[in-house]
């Protein structure tokens, strides 16, 4: 399998995050569009309101390096943190989730990568789905975000995890440069002896991660906010310098808020007037 897999450095320290200046050491341009146009050009770093399934196909085919999708996950009940909710509940997942992801593999370049966020709701049958869609060659992880918050019920194993699916366009040509991506510290260092505890691991397909911390300056208090922390990996593994991003179900903005910091060019796409807001603040948009 030829895979990109380029050797730039590790990181020194096991857990803190590689992150770059801003392209040429200012933050650039973030622009909202309200209104979508006939095309959407690839010019600034875009936060886009509206429906995905009609914003994606005015994107220009092939571009971008990498997409997350992080789509409602479909519990059946309102999602609320503060004064920002949305109503969880799709009665045809699959056919409100597979044409938009379809319209997304359409986006991604040749060597591109996409990143599907669920719960154990669905991800089975979207996993089936996509194996149609891209091909199962082309199906290259499943990776399991474990955490431990919330509720803790006694009668079953309480759900602790999502799962990311992870699908490439090309199975012989997709970019993935694991030397990106920060490390982890060991869970038993004494075993490893000092320089390898120093370097630290590379993560697995289990990534052990908090959510976001209540006190934290990465809170925005949009409900269902992913950490930076797990996004980072994908964009740093799966887009080069420079590289186009893409989330079409964005909230609060998190990709975009990793990829400016990791020197990447990113779109966010939302329907909600909230999210839209909240990403644009988070930005800095103009």
């Amino acid at each position: 399998m030829m895979v990109d897999c380029s050797a730039s450095s590790f990181l020194r320290v096991a857990v803190k995050p590689r992150i770059r200046a801003a392209r040429g050491g200012s933050i650039t341009a973030v622009k909202v569009i309200e209104k979508l146009p006939d095309r959407l050009t690839l010019d600034d770093d875009l936060v886009v309101r509206a429906d995905n399934a009609d914003a994606l196909k005015r994107l220009p085919a092939g571009a971008f390096d990498m997409a997350y999708a992080d789509p409602p996950f479909n519990t059946g009940r309102e999602r609320r943190r503060a004064a920002l909710a949305y109503e969880d509940q799709t009665d045809d997942y699959l056919g409100f989730l597979l044409p938009r992801l379809a319209a997304v593999r359409d986006a991604l370049a040749p060597h591109g990568t996409l990143y599907v966020h669920l719960d154990q709701r669905e991800v089975h049958y979207v996993k089936v789905e996509l194996d149609r869609l891209f091909g199962r060659a082309c199906f290259l992880n499943e990776l399991i975000w474990a955490y431990d918050y919330g509720g803790k019920p006694k009668r079953r194993w309480p759900p602790k995890h999502d799962t990311i699916l992870v699908y490439v366009k090309d199975a012989a040509g997709y970019h993935f440069d694991d030397a990106e991506v920060e490390r982890e510290p060991y869970m038993a260092p004494g075993l490893v002896g000092p320089e390898k505890a120093a370097k630290g691991k590379r993560p697995t397909s289990v990534w052990w991660h908090t959510i976001v911390p209540t006190n934290s300056a990465e809170k925005t208090g949009y409900p269902t906010q992913k950490p930076e922390g797990i996004v980072r990996r994908m964009v740093a593994a799966s887009s080069r310098p420079g590289g186009w991003c893409l989330d079409p179900f964005s909230g609060s903005g998190t990709l975009g808020a990793v990829a400016r910091a990791l020197d990447r060019r990113f779109v966010l796409i939302d329907e909600s007037a909230d999210a839209v807001a909240v990403a644009a603040r988070r930005l800095h948009a103009a």
